[in-house]
């Protein structure tokens, strides 16, 4: 019943048309993910990822990441992790390093069934969003990264197959640089994002994790909702600040990941994601379609 359910659910990840943020770029998602890692025998981790997807006007997406991770003892752990992304649409391609992520994890004793962990850390970027093609301004839908430096915190809770997280993500330093204004270039598919300034988001996370009886197999439906906490903003032609209307408000995402386990104690998972609810405008660049993701970790 289990394994039919989940076939369903992932039919419906794969085929509902929706737009919604996409979580992997913007850093929040994956904060507090390693909640339940500790009990490896092995302390030091090497990931890889590719991710693709779709977003607005039929952009494709291409992007990647590798991190580390290090197990210090029963408490404390940490991790680093390094993006990239390849855009390709109608503007033509651009691909570019986006951001380091730099978190620690603190784990205090378990009570009872309930396992608390508290994560934070910080986003850096490597380009002030403002890469461009033949000279000419893109929106942000071709950026690799939102060109902030942001603090990420959250709040981690394990009981049993379950596992909940409430994040934030919190832009501190601004350097993005974006110069694109959709009057001068001709498409009316994305917003003006000139010096764009983006709110803070919160996220609410529930996974529920099945593991076959010879434990090689993990099944991990999750959903994941997204307050992006005020209207971004953008300056117009003349310097003044314009806020963006409808960029405020809820996401709700699915995602489904899949992973197999080796008795080395490595790992290889997929996972699909879509969106059942949306912002009515999303400029920072992270709508996405759908988008499906190959992992492979290792430990050492």
């Amino acid at each position: 019943m289990k394994i039919k359910f989940l076939i369903v659910l992932a039919s419906f990840f794969v085929f509902n048309p929706a737009r919604a943020q996409g979580c992997s770029d913007a850093g929040i998602c994956s904060i507090g993910s390693a909640v339940n890692e500790t009990d490896k025998k092995k302390n030091n981790s090497i990931e890889f990822a590719t991710i693709v997807g779709k977003g607005d006007a039929d952009v494709k997406y291409v992007s990647g990441y590798i991190g580390y991770s290090r197990i210090f003892n029963e408490k404390w752990s940490a991790n680093a992790k390094v993006t990239s992304s390849y855009a390709n649409g109608s503007f033509g391609s651009r691909g570019s390093v986006g951001d380091a992520f730099l978190t620690a994890n603190y784990r205090p004793v378990m009570w009872g069934a309930y396992q608390w962990s508290f994560t934070s850390g910080v986003k850096i970027p490597f380009n002030q969003s403002n890469l461009k093609i033949n000279d000419h301004p893109l929106p942000m839908d071709y950026q690799s990264s939102l060109g902030t430096f942001d603090f990420l915190g959250s709040v981690n809770l394990n009981y049993k197959n379950w596992d909940f997280n409430y994040a934030v993500q919190l832009p501190v330093i601004n350097i993005n640089a974006n110069s694109y204004f959709s009057e001068y270039s001709g498409i009316a598919d994305f917003v003006t994002t000139n010096l764009f300034e983006r709110k803070p988001d919160m996220l609410l996370r529930g996974t529920y994790t099945i593991t076959t009886s010879n434990h090689k197999f993990s099944f991990k439906p999750n959903l994941l909702l997204i307050y992006h906490l005020g209207e971004d903003t953008y300056e117009d032609i003349y310097g003044q600040r314009k806020n963006i209307a409808g960029s405020e408000g809820l996401t709700v995402n699915g995602n489904l990941i899949a992973g197999y386990h080796f008795a080395s104690g490595s790992s290889i998972e997929i996972s699909v994601a879509t969106p059942f609810v949306v912002r009515e405008v999303r400029p920072d660049g992270l709508t996405r379609a759908w988008t499906a993701g190959l992992s492979y970790k290792m430990w050492f």
